[in-house]
């Protein structure tokens, strides 16, 4: 383990700390933890200027027998054989492969074996190179200055996978092989079964190497969420997710699914995420060549985001209709509700306020006037000898009765007022703002009516109906409640039935 500065013992301190103690005890027993040569510790720390001269890497590698071989092999490969001359030193091969190619050689010679086989760790690298890729092209775009740092964090991000393989190998590998899980949803599967993460647990590897804290609290947070205002940090969270998609056995969907995130996030724009599919293919392919990987199926970059847009506009297509079937939907239930709960507010015979509507409102307009110091009248009316009438011409021309002094009530109040069937031949009529005198005068135009037009006609004979009603205004009197001002005016009302009836009284002035 490289000797660590006080900060960098600090910061792998606390990341020792975050991790369950079993899994912490049983990283540091694991005989088989990857390392990182001291080699590749000083070329990660010349790709940390991003103005470094391809010649700081050579005469580093050059010092390493083995990855100098394995660099000019690469150099020398089908891809790079342009020139009759081969590469025969380390500068010749770092010059010919370029920087992203001889950092991804550099860590692939030093934490992969070679040759690669098929297994969880090579799927891993895999996903890290094309990662890696695809950070570097949005960097150039979005941070050119941060490039090759970009590239390298890429390659590192996932290097927690390896921790996890060398102290848990059969477990992990089971886990990894499962090929149907997201990425997400493998971050959870290892939560669940070694209680961390790879991304806590590769930044706690980094740190333990001895690594720049820029590059372990990159890796520990390289799975978190698309909102950030740092390019570099966008393009190595993009990464992973692309990288995934195109992977995938089924890269259309896979990215047409994030390219809807990010369109609901406002992350890239579309220039930027053409520019970033425009030849990617190409690099990846020469990429995975150089180290022989191998891609699960070739991709065509071009055709790959047409697909995938295509899919996006038929999903928003499907999505813009099935969201105008549930706003048809939702607004023919809110119809209904709204017709349901004017039901449940009308009389069904007179079509009036009910009495529980009328005492609910008339609660409300009582506290209001109380507090703005407004005024409030009630009108109460009892239909004269409705009893007689009922039982001398039968309960279906009673109901006629009601149902047209209802219509009466409604034709003489204003669309303020609230007029109400309070109870068998009882009403009730709420006068916002209303003194008892202009609530008498209401009930006088009551009374006329009544006196003008019949309610009935039976056998030819016009029927008509009286009505004795009584009124209270809050302004009259000391009412510490609503009930007390309905009560007021019934007992006004009363004062009229037992004078003879036919007649309208207001509280404290009759």
């Amino acid at each position: 383990m490289t000797s660590r500065s006080t900060e960098d013992e600090t910061l792998y301190t606390s990341l020792t700390n975050g991790l369950p103690s079993f899994l912490g005890n049983a990283l540091l027993r694991s005989a088989n933890l990857p390392s990182l040569p001291a080699i590749a510790m000083q070329v990660l720390e010349i790709a940390r200027s991003p103005r470094a001269p391809l010649s700081d890497y050579a005469r580093v590698i050059e010092r390493d027998p083995g990855l100098t071989a394995r660099l000019i092999a690469a150099a020398n490969s089908v891809h790079y054989l342009r020139s009759a001359h081969p590469a025969q030193t380390s500068l010749e091969a770092t010059q010919r492969l370029g920087l992203d190619a001889t950092l991804a050689t550099v860590l692939s010679f030093t934490l992969f074996p070679w040759p690669p086989t098929e297994n969880a760790a090579l799927q891993t690298w895999r996903r890290a190179i094309v990662a890696a890729v695809v950070a570097s092209k949005l960097a150039h775009q979005l941070c050119p200055e941060q490039v090759g740092s970009a590239f390298t964090l890429a390659l590192l991000q996932d290097i927690g996978i390896l921790a996890i393989l060398s102290t848990y190998p059969d477990e992990a590998e089971a886990l990894y092989a499962e090929r149907r899980m997201s990425h997400a949803q493998l971050v959870n599967a290892e939560r669940r079964h070694f209680g961390s993460d790879h991304t806590l647990i590769g930044a706690w590897l980094a740190a333990r190497w001895g690594l720049p804290s820029s590059i372990v609290h990159a890796i520990d947070q390289s799975h978190d969420g698309f909102l950030t205002d740092d390019m570099a940090t966008l393009c190595l969270r993009l990464s992973g997710p692309i990288a995934d998609a195109w992977l995938s056995p089924e890269p259309s969907a896979t990215l047409a699914m994030l390219l809807r995130q990010l369109a609901v996030t406002e992350t890239l724009p579309t220039n930027v995420i053409e520019a970033l599919f425009h030849r990617l293919s190409e690099q990846i392919d020469l990429l995975t060549d150089i180290l022989d990987l191998t891609v699960p199926a070739p991709v065509d970059s071009q055709t790959l985001l047409a697909d995938a847009q295509q899919l996006l506009y038929q999903h928003s297509l499907t999505l813009t209709a099935r969201l105008d079937a549930q706003q048809q939907q939702l607004d023919t239930l809110q119809l209904h509700n709204s017709a349901l709960e004017e039901r449940s507010r009308i009389d069904p015979l007179t079509q009036l306020a009910n009495r529980a509507w009328l005492e609910q409102q008339l609660q409300e307009r009582f506290a209001l006037c109380h507090e703005q110091g407004r005024t409030m009248s009630v009108v109460f009316i009892d239909l004269d000898h409705f009893k007689v009438l009922n039982d001398q011409y039968g309960h279906q021309a009673g109901d006629l009765i009601l149902e047209r002094f209802g219509k009466t009530l409604a034709s003489l109040t204003r669309s303020g007022d609230l007029a109400g069937r309070y109870g068998g031949e009882e009403f009730l009529i709420i006068l916002p703002d209303e003194t008892a005198q202009t609530a008498r005068q209401l009930a006088e135009r009551i009374a006329l009516h009544l006196n003008e037009q019949p309610m009935l006609e039976i056998d030819q004979e016009a029927l008509y109906v009286t009505a004795s009603m009584g009124i209270a205004c809050l302004s009259d009197g000391n009412f510490s409640n609503e009930r007390e001002l309905i009560d007021a005016a019934d007992q006004s009302m009363y004062l009229i039935k037992r004078s003879g009836r036919r007649g309208i009284s207001v509280h404290g002035q009759d």
